[in-house]
C-alpha cells in the first residue's frame, strides 16, 4: 500500500505531478523541474522529505553501540547537536544504508535514514542494538521539510520568534538545535541538506507540518519536487542509496572512503572486510563523467575504458551546467579515452572529480 505524508493533499492542491518513490506517493515536480532546480541554486526552495525515517536511540551505552554500528567514528561528536554523515555496513563491508547521526545527549542520539530502506534499516539497527540495551524508537509522528538555497536560512529564520533568531543564525554546518518556531511549534533545525546548498532540514510534528509549509511559501520559499532534488544532489556529488551504492558495494568503491574511520581499537561491523579489501587492492572505483556532446547520460549505460568496462550509476542533465553528468563505477587503472555506449554509439566523455557544482557555481574544469 502506498504511503502518504501529511503534505500529500497540499502537493496535489499545488498541482504537483505525483510518483511512487520507495512506496511513498511523492511530488516529482510542481511545474518546471528545471525552474525548481534553479530556484534552489539561486534563491530558496523546499522539499517535503517526511518520507525519511527519524529514529531515536536511547540508553547509557548508546555511544558504545554506535561505535560498533557505523563506519565513521561517533567520538567526533563531542558537542551537543553536532551531526555526522556515515554508513552502516554489513559483515562483508557492503553498505546497508547511509545516514546522519545527531548527538543530543550521552544517552540520546538521533538517526535519519533513507525512506526506501526503512524496514531493513530498523530491523538491522534493532538486531545490533539488543546486546547494548539500547532502545530504538521510530518517530512516525514527525514530518520533515528541507529548506535549501543561498537565501533559505534567512527566510526560515525570519519566521522564528525574535528571541531565537540569533541562535539559529549562529548554528554551524552539520549541527542541530531544538527551538520554538512560529506560533509555538517545536522545531528540530539541522543545518544539513542534500542539494549542495546551505539551508536547514527541519523536523516538525506532523500536526504542524502543513502550517510550516504554508508559512515558508508566504516567505518566498519555492516548493520543489524530488526531480529537482535529484539533479541538485547529482551536481553536488552526493550518492543515492540503491543506485550508487548498496550491499554489493563497499565505501572504497563508492567514493565514500572519507566516511570510514579506521581508528585504533574500534571494531565496527564490516571493518575486517574493508581492511582486507584495501590490503588486497580495491578493484573498482567511482568517478565523475561530463559529456560535452548533446545527449543524456543515464543509469545502466555501458562505460568503455582502457582498463575494462564500467557502468553509469546516477546520470542526467545538470541544469546548472547545461550538459549531462554522471557517476560511473569503473575498473581501477589507466582509463585512457573513455566513451559511453548510448544506443550503439560510443560517445566520448571526460573523467572529472566531483562535486560538479559547489556554492551554485561549476567547479573548475567541469564546464569545459
Amino acid at each position: 500500500m502506498t504511503q502518504k505524508t501529511e503534505l500529500n493533499a497540499t502537493h496535489r492542491e499545488l498541482g504537483a505531478r505525483m510518483v511512487d518513490f520507495g512506496g511513498w506517493d511523492m511530488p516529482i515536480a510542481y511545474g518546471s523541474q528545471i525552474e525548481e532546480h534553479h530556484a534552489v541554486r539561486k534563491d530558496a526552495g523546499m522539499f517535503d522529505v517526511s518520507h525519511m525515517t527519524v529514529v531515536d536511540l536511547g540508553g547509557d551505552r548508546t555511544r558504545e553501540f554506535l561505535r560498533k554500528l557505523v563506519a565513521n567514528n561517533v567520538d567526533k561528536l563531542a558537542k551537543t547537536g553536532k551531526a555526522l554523515y556515515t554508513c552502516m555496513l554489513d559483515e562483508n563491508g557492503g553498505v546497508v544504508d547511509d545516514l546522519i547521526v545527531y548527538f543530543l545527549r550521552e544517552d540520546f542520539f538521533r538517526l535519519v535514514v533513507n525512506a526506501a530502506t526503512r524496514d531493513k534499516d530498523l530491523a538491522w539497527i534493532e538486531k545490533q542494538a539488543a546486546p547494548f540495551g539500547v532502545t530504538v524508537r521510530e518517530r512516525p509522528e514527525f514530518g520533515m521539510i528541507a529548506v535549501q538555497g543561498p537565501n533559505a536560512r534567512e527566510k526560515l529564520i525570519g519566521l522564528l520568534p525574535e528571541e531565537v533568531r540569533e541562535k539559529a543564525r549562529k548554528l554551524g554546518k552539520f549541527a542541530a538545535i531544538e527551538v520554538e518556531g512560529p506560533n509555538g511549534m517545536p522545531l528540530f533545525l539541522a543545518r544539513t541538506g542534500y542539494t549542495g546548498e546551505d539551508g536547514f532540514e527541519v523536523v516538525v510534528p506532523n500536526a504542524r507540518v502543513v502550517e510550516l509549509w504554508n508559512l515558508l511559501r508566504e516567505a518566498g520559499v519555492a516548493p520543489a519536487g524530488l526531480g529537482a532534488r535529484d539533479t541538485l544532489r547529482l551536481e553536488a556529488g552526493m550518492n543515492l542509496y540503491g543506485q550508487d551504492m548498496d550491499e554489493s558495494v563497499t565505501p572504497w568503491e563508492a567514493a565514500l572512503a572519507w566516511t570510514i574511520s579506521l581508528d585504533e581499537g574500534r571494531d565496527f561491523i564490516g571493518r575486517a572486510a574493508l581492511e582486507k579489501q584495501k590490503a588486497d587492492g580495491v578493484q573498482r572505483t567511482m568517478v565523475g563523467l561530463v559529456m560535452d556532446d548533446k545527449g543524456v547520460l543515464r543509469h545502466g549505460q555501458k562505460v568503455l575504458t582502457a582498463a575494462g568496462e564500467g557502468e553509469i550509476l546516477s546520470g542526467g542533465f545538470a541544469p546548472t551546467l547545461g550538459k549531462s553528468v554522471a557517476f560511473a563505477r569503473v575498473p581501477v587503472g589507466e582509463l585512457g579515452s573513455v566513451r559511453v555506449d548510448i544506443r550503439g554509439r560510443e560517445i566520448p566523455v571526460r573523467v572529472v572529480k566531483f562535486p560538479f557544482v559547489r556554492d551554485g557555481q561549476p567547479m573548475p574544469g567541469i564546464a569545459g
